[in-house]
């Protein structure tokens, strides 16, 4: 999304220069000061919306990480429409009828307020998630943000227009923007999530909407409807012929690679933490920053060190990616966001050094603006489309290397160079997509060494963009064709994420893993290398000894006969191992896709081995237990997370007064929160003391030998009475802890969990 916003050069009249009144003294003041403040509020009412009503709409999708994406594409969308739609105004409609018009849009907005899901739009298709979402921002909000969206220019242009002196350089209102928008972004997920409810939020927001159309009505008042006439700056001079089309290509280009980038990053770190606004913010605050930096007349830091910096960065990246390399999260964080940043600098400096004069601005700005959207079109609605596996990422990394200066077309040595690397490639990944992989040695200490030498080859050709691409696309499509410590990859991608079905290395096992989570994994060999028959042997979080089993295990014991339980996340179908026979099992699952991958006898058999007759039922876990009103179980298990990325609205109190109106008297609710970045504990254990349950916690410390898919796991059970624990009153009793809140439809927060996680770690 550009940050930047025009100025408008504005027709000169005959005798302009005898119309201009240059105005000083305290008058002056006053106008820049209300211009100033327009500006200022109109960002930062313009950027905080955006995770606020994001956050809205989280648990109609299942709290999926793509929700930001799609509402990325949206918002840079309307913000080229405001864009034209101010340029459009500034050119063919002259004074006061000018501001009527744009009070009239901003009053247009309000009628949209306070801010709310639309009435209609109820349950998301299981397909087409994009559009659905695309289509629920647009009638909620998507006036209203249009004509935020049109204030920078706008206010802009009509400033040029007051007379002052300072009217030739309007520039200090383009800081004013800028300062609110990056003041908006990070105080939102510090200052304002934490501490106040979305509903106070809307409201808030609301009463800053009508003072910024009080402000405006202001601006346009104080240039417009002078006694004096209208002071008329004279058009801007060019000295330099029109863009041609290769050039305005060239600024799309590189418009097209951050933006596009920058929502492919935001995707790759929230799947593994949450679809939080603190982890939204941050991408989009470093794109914000760094229009900011590259137009900046000081120039902090000199280009080339960017430059320098980038190949190293990028080939850190592109290890990480190739060889799914994972350290702590803050390092994983700031790796990948300084990348990106590195980058962004790189394509918004170049852009911001081939900018044209002033008459061309407008063509400049909108060039500009034409390549963040197609960016995230990109990255948030075709990728997802036609790629079974987040290929973008690694396709824009390689975009980033063929972005830097110095990159020509391939002379007679440099592309017979690059012919053989590729037909090298050519030769090695041909067998691995011809045949089936599974018969092709895995030799992953060959696939780190070719990694090594390529990575490090590019490093070498640094200064030569299309050797650095051409290097860093033969490392992914060799890791994509032979993927390290696997013997057979299968990847399926869903609006909710992407899911892998490996096969790894010794044979002995077939797992389905979301981001670096397990979420099952089926033994197929004995450890003689025999074929397992019969019924499945569970390992990861649902091996016979784990807290889930106890869990259910106490609930059979308890009821004496056939038990009625609900799950709510599918995963590979582990959990219908734990049942017996006569048990009743309904299963809640909001991905089709991995309702395919459970049922395929070909990848998983735990259904069709343990509990074929299982109902599955489509849709977020929430609205369709909602809608099971004869239902009552004796169990409920919450095990719906998408790697470490937790569906944050099926834990708060309105998400339990649901799981207890389903429940039977003396049942128990299991929820399952091992998670790598956030503990959890607390704010369960609270949301569950605010609706009046009980909270036990078992925290596996250790686990049997001998099987290297079995993991620790971290699960609480939340009971009305201490009756209803049955067998699980030796677990940890937990009590409320001060400084703790529950979470609620209106109020969460994850900043709170990801701290105890890293105070846990110390």
């Amino acid at each position: 999304m550009s940050a930047s916003n025009r100025v408008e050069a504005v027709p000169a009249e005959t005798n302009t220069t005898t119309n201009i009144n240059t105005r000083t003294g305290s008058s002056s003041a006053f106008l820049i000061t209300i211009y100033t403040a327009a500006v200022f509020l109109s960002a930062a009412l313009l950027f905080a919306v955006q995770p606020m009503f994001t956050k809205m709409v989280l648990p109609r999708f299942g709290g999926s990480a793509s929700v930001w994406s799609v509402a990325m594409v949206f918002f840079q969308g309307i913000l080229l429409l405001g864009y034209a739609y101010a340029d459009l105004l500034t050119r063919f409609v002259r004074g006061p009828l000018a501001l009527l018009i744009h009070l009239a849009v901003m009053l247009g907005g309000a009628v949209f307020l306070p801010l709310a899901i639309a009435q209609g739009w109820g349950l998301p298709p299981a397909e087409h998630e994009q559009i659905f979402l695309l289509g629920l921002f647009g009638v909620s909000i998507g006036f209203p943000f249009f004509a935020l969206a049109a204030n920078g220019p706008l206010l802009q242009a009509w400033f040029a227009r007051s007379g002052l002196g300072q009217a030739e350089n309007p520039y200090f209102l383009y800081a004013a923007s800028n300062t609110g928008s990056l003041l908006a972004l990070f105080a939102y997920p510090f200052a304002i999530e934490p501490f106040l409810t979305l509903s106070f939020q809307g409201g808030v927001w609301r009463s800053g909407y009508y003072l910024l159309i009080a402000l405006i009505a202001a601006c346009g008042g104080l240039v417009f409807f002078r006694r004096d006439g209208e002071a008329v700056l004279p058009v801007a001079q060019s000295t330099e012929t029109a863009p041609a089309l290769v050039r305005m290509i060239y600024w799309v280009a590189l418009a097209f690679v951050p933006s596009a980038l920058m929502i492919a990053a935001t995707t790759h770190i929230t799947t593994d933490v949450a679809a939080a606004p603190f982890l939204w913010v941050l991408p989009l605050s470093l794109y914000l920053i760094s229009f900011i930096l590259v137009f900046s007349q000081r120039q902090l830091v000199r280009r080339e060190t960017w430059i320098n910096l980038q190949p190293f960065l990028l080939a850190l990246i592109v290890l990480t990616l190739a060889l799914d390399i994972r350290t702590w999260l803050t390092v994983d964080v700031a790796l990948h966001l300084l990348t990106f940043f590195v980058t962004a600098m790189i394509c918004h400096g170049l852009m911001a050094a081939t900018r044209p004069q002033a008459a061309y601005l407008t063509r400049f700005y909108f060039c500009m603006s034409l390549g963040g959207v197609l960016g995230g079109i990109f990255s948030g609605l075709i990728a997802p489309r036609i790629f079974s596996w987040i290929a973008e990422y690694p396709l824009l990394i390689v975009a980033a290397a063929l972005a830097r200066p110095g990159l020509v077309w391939p002379t007679g040595k440099e592309t017979r160079l690059i012919l053989g690397l590729v037909a090298v490639v050519v030769v090695v990944t041909l067998p691995g997509l011809l045949e089936n992989i599974s018969v092709i040695p895995p030799y992953s200490w060959m696939v780190w060494g070719a990694v090594a030498i390529l990575v490090a080859c590019a490093v070498a050709f640094r200064q030569r963009p299309l050797r650095l691409a051409v290097l860093f696309a033969a490392v992914f499509t060799i890791t994509r064709v032979y993927p390290p410590n696997v013997r057979h990859l299968e990847t399926v991608r869903s609006f909710f994420g992407v899911h892998k079905i490996e096969v790894t290395e010794d044979g002995r096992f077939r797992v389905l893993r979301h981001g670096m989570e397990l979420h099952g994994a089926q033994r197929l060999t004995t450890d003689d290398g025999k074929p397992v028959t019969g019924r499945p042997q569970l390992s990861t979080y649902y091996h016979p000894d784990s807290p889930i089993a106890e869990a259910i295990d106490a609930v059979q014991d308890k009821k004496g006969g056939p038990i009625r339980a609900a799950v709510i996340g599918l995963g590979a179908g582990s959990i219908a191992c734990l049942m017996k026979p006569q048990d009743s099992l309904d299963y809640y699952e909001i991905d089709a896709d991995v309702i395919r991958i459970a049922r395929d006898p070909n990848r998983f058999t735990f259904l069709r081995d343990c509990k074929p007759d299982a109902k599955i039922v489509l849709g977020d876990a929430r609205l369709t237990i909602a809608d099971a009103r004869d239902a009552r179980y004796d169990v409920i298990v919450v095990d719906a997370f998408s790697s470490d990325s937790i569906p944050v609205h099926l834990l708060t109190r309105e998400a339990l007064r649901i799981y207890l109106s389903r429940l039977s008297p003396g049942g128990i609710i299991v929820t399952h929160i091992s998670n790598n970045h956030l503990d959890l504990t607390g704010v369960v254990t609270e949301t569950a003391a605010s609706e009046k349950l009980i909270a036990r916690l078992y925290d596996e410390d250790e686990v049997p030998g001998g099987d290297p898919m079995i993991k620790f796991s971290t699960v609480m059970v939340l009971a009305r009475n201490n009756d209803d624990f049955g067998l699980l009153k030796d677990w940890e009793l937990q009590k409320p802890e001060p400084g703790e809140y529950p979470w609620s439809d209106d109020f969460s927060n994850l900043l709170g969990p990801l701290i105890a996680k890293f105070e846990e770690g110390d």
